[in-house]
């Protein structure tokens, strides 16, 4: 990931948020967090109840959303909160 200036940065924050935020609503859960692995550019989303749904409802329900939301990220993991 390439070097961000402040407002950079802040839109960036603003996007994961956004996105955060439309996977919980997509998956009515309570509480959610993400981890930014920049190493791996990678996307860590941990979700509470995601172990109540199938892989294929995961992709099902997640797939419009990462899709519509296109962060520059080479993976992004959806996981239950724990």
């Amino acid at each position: 990931m390439p070097e961000l200036n402040e407002s950079d940065f802040e839109a960036f924050e603003d996007d994961l948020q956004i996105l955060v935020h439309a996977l919980k609503e997509s998956f009515n859960a309570e509480e959610a967090r993400f981890y930014v692995d920049e190493r791996h550019d990678t996307l860590f989303v941990e979700l509470e109840g995601l172990d109540d749904y199938s892989e294929e409802e995961i992709t099902e329900i997640a797939g419009p959303v990462l899709d519509e939301l296109d962060l520059d990220f080479d993976e992004i993991a959806l996981l239950p909160l724990r």
